[in-house]
C-alpha cells in the first residue's frame, strides 16, 4: 500500500471517530470506525474488527470456505459499490 493511501485511510478513520465517537459513548455504545478506500485497503481498526469477526465465523461454521471468507466477502462488496457509483456517473449515451 502506498504512503498517501495509508494516510488517506487514517484520515478517514480519524474523521469518523471525531464525528461519531462521542455520541456513541454518550449512549453507552461502542464505536469502531470502519474506514476503507476504493481499492479495498482497510484502516487498522477495521482490520482488527474483521479479524475478530473472521475468528468467530471460522469457529462457528465449518463451511465458510476458508480463513479469508470475511475479507473476501467485504472486498467483493466494496468493489460492487465502487462499480455502481462509476456506472451511475456514465453519460446516458455510453449506456
Amino acid at each position: 500500500m502506498f504512503k498517501n493511501q495509508r494516510s488517506a485511510i487514517r484520515k478517514a478513520e480519524s474523521k469518523k471517530v471525531d464525528k461519531h465517537a462521542k455520541a456513541c459513548a454518550d449512549n453507552q455504545h461502542a464505536f469502531v470506525p470502519f474506514a476503507f478506500d476504493t481499492f479495498g485497503s482497510l484502516a487498522p481498526e477495521a482490520v482488527r474488527l474483521l479479524t475478530r469477526v473472521q475468528k468467530v465465523v471460522h469457529s462457528s461454521c465449518s463451511s465458510t470456505g476458508g480463513q479469508g471468507f470475511v475479507f473476501n466477502r467485504l472486498g467483493f462488496a466494496i468493489q460492487k459499490g465502487v462499480v455502481a457509483q462509476l456506472v451511475a456517473r456514465l453519460p446516458a449515451i455510453l449506456m
